[in-house]
């Protein structure tokens, strides 16, 4: 098995726990404390200049390996999400609609709701039919901000009635 490291980023809306290997990432998620030991490496250090270049608005797109873990599904899943670009939101419905199966949105808002690598694979770039925001581990604040904060740096104007 591969050693596991780990790193923190204080974000704009809190605390960014990340784990990767040597040349990978693994999870990338809100966290409330950092614990006492932890290890980091270059690969994570590189994933952390990135991450701070998307809270600067620098960046609207990340060079990073990732190694989600999960079922065949919810891969096939993450990997529609990463397609959804900066500044542009899909609904649940709509992602069902992509990866062929109109009948999926449970299962697809159950793959979306298990990413462990939030921001990167942009689970908070998906909404309610209706334009509402539901549904995001880190909170819907944090959704919304993110949200905004990418609306505000791209050239995709606000959808009337999003917020």
């Amino acid at each position: 098995m591969e050693q596991e490291f780990k790193d923190y980023y204080n974000s704009p809306i809190g605390l960014i726990g990340i784990t990767g290997a040597h040349d990978n990432l693994a999870s990338l998620y809100f966290v409330d404390e950092k614990s006492s030991e932890f290890e980091s490496n270059d690969y994570l250090k590189k994933c952390i200049a990135q991450i701070d270049e998307y809270f600067q608005g620098k960046r609207t797109e990340f060079d990073l390996i990732l190694a989600p873990e999960g079922t065949d599904f919810q891969k096939k899943v993450w990997d529609e999400l990463i397609k959804v670009k900066y500044g542009n939101t899909l609904s649940y419905n709509e992602l069902s609609l992509l990866l062929g199966d109109k009948n999926a949105i449970r299962a697809v808002a159950n793959a979306n709701a298990r990413n462990r690598i939030s921001i990167i694979i942009p689970c908070h770039r998906i909404i309610g039919s209706d334009g509402s925001l539901t549904g995001y581990a880190g909170g819907l604040w944090r959704k919304k901000w993110l949200l905004e904060h990418e609306r505000k740096y791209s050239n995709v104007e606000a959808q009337l009635g999003l917020f």
